[in-house]
This record gives structure tokens, C-alpha cells and sequence, in this order.
């Protein structure tokens, strides 16, 4: 036997018995890993499996609560939502919150509805998105309910520039100036719109419609 194949015999010796060594120092903390990974793995696909569920059982009993809402059933729609909001998963419980209100306007009760809205605006357990259109909403109903001033507390954060709803704050806030005969006031809100070059067409157009009725009565909001 030559030299190189005795030292590589016993290296490979060495290296057994250094693998049988760790193997008897450490193999079972590396099955208790690997079981720990299966089981882990399969727990996190039991839970996605259980979480997606829940939200489609959600979803089934809000399409359902939709469905009395179209039937004229609105008392027993809002009690399915209402139970949706106690016990449904996913993103069915704030949706839900959303058309209860909506629900409760469709009873002809706008200060009940205003009150739903404004509680989920002031929810921070909702996403900000769904809480500034529950902003909106109550504004929409408020400004036939409501002082300007009180409109204008309402909006004024959310008419300032850069704010994503501004364009429709900032026409609220127009309509209800216009309505408490503050006619500055409200061609002031209006020429934001007209000049914002980012406003929706739609809301653009009617700013400049209010502003021509307005410039008839001696208000254009410049200056």
C-alpha cells in the first residue's frame, strides 16, 4: 500500500469517526429540527387553510346580508352584518361596519347613518383608506344636516393639498358654504378645484359650472 492511500485511509477513518461522534453528540437535536419543521410547516398551511375559510364563510354571509338588502329586507340585513361584525374574519367586519351605515341611510336615517360613519372614521383599528371614505360619506350626508362651520371641520384636513380625496372635500365644502349663502367662500373652494391640474375631470367640470352661477352673483373666489 503506498503512502497517499494510507493517509487517505486514515483521514476517511477520522472522518467517520468524527461523524459518528456528532451524529451521537447531536442527531437527536437534528430530528427534533427536522420533525420540528414538518410540523411547523403543516401548522402554518392548517392555519392558512382554517384563516381562508373563515374569510370565505364571511364573504358567503355578507353577499347573503347584500342579497336581503336588495330585497327590501334592510332590518335583517343589518342584523346578519351586525353579526359578521361580532364574528367574521378577514376584512368582512370592517366592510361590514360600512354597510350598516350604508344600510341605515337606506332607512331614510341620515344622522344615524352620519353617526356610523363618523364611528368608523375614528376606528383605528381600520385601514386609513376605508376610514377616509367613511370621512367622505359622513361629510356627503352632513352637509344637508350641518352648519357650514361644522362641514367644514369635517374636511378642511382632507381638502388640503396632496390629500386624495381633496378634490371631493374640497366640493363638499363649496356646496355647503354655497348652501349657508357664503358665496366667497364657496367660489374660494370651487377655483381650487378648477385650478388643481390633477382634479378629476368630472368634479372639474362642475366646479366651473358652480363658478360661472357664482360669478353671476358677484363671487369668483380669486383674490
Amino acid at each position: 500500500m503506498s503512502d497517499d492511500s494510507f493517509i487517505r485511509e486514515v483521514d476517511d477513518e477520522l472522518r467517520q469517526d468524527r461523524m459518528h461522534g456528532f451524529w451521537a453528540r447531536y442527531g437527536r437535536l437534528i430530528i427534533a429540527g427536522a420533525v420540528l419543521i414538518v410540523v411547523a410547516t403543516a401548522g402554518f398551511r392548517g392555519w392558512e387553510y382554517w384563516r381562508q375559510t373563515l374569510a370565505a364563510r364571511s364573504g358567503d354571509a355578507f353577499l347573503a346580508a347584500a342579497e336581503l338588502s336588495k330585497s327590501g329586507k334592510q332590518d335583517e340585513a343589518i342584523a346578519a352584518l351586525e353579526e359578521i361584525v361580532k364574528t367574521g374574519s378577514g376584512q368582512y367586519p370592517a366592510l361590514s361596519r360600512m354597510r350598516i351605515a350604508g344600510e341605515t341611510l337606506a332607512r331614510g336615517d341620515k344622522s344615524g347613518a352620519v353617526t356610523a360613519f363618523d364611528a368608523i372614521a375614528s376606528d383605528n383599528s381600520f385601514e386609513e383608506s376605508l376610514r377616509s371614505v367613511a370621512r367622505i360619506r359622513a361629510a356627503m350626508l352632513a352637509v344637508d344636516l350641518e352648519t357650514y362651520d361644522a362641514v367644514k371641520v369635517r374636511l378642511e384636513p382632507m381638502a388640503a393639498a396632496g390629500q386624495s380625496f381633496r378634490s371631493l372635500a374640497r366640493e363638499l365644502l363649496g356646496i355647503s358654504a354655497y348652501k349657508a349663502g357664503k358665496l366667497d367662500e364657496a367660489a374660494k373652494w370651487f377655483r381650487q378645484i378648477a385650478d388643481d391640474a390633477n382634479a378629476v375631470g368630472n368634479v372639474r367640470d362642475r366646479a366651473n359650472v358652480m363658478l360661472e352661477l357664482l360669478a353671476g352673483k358677484g363671487a369668483t373666489g380669486k383674490g
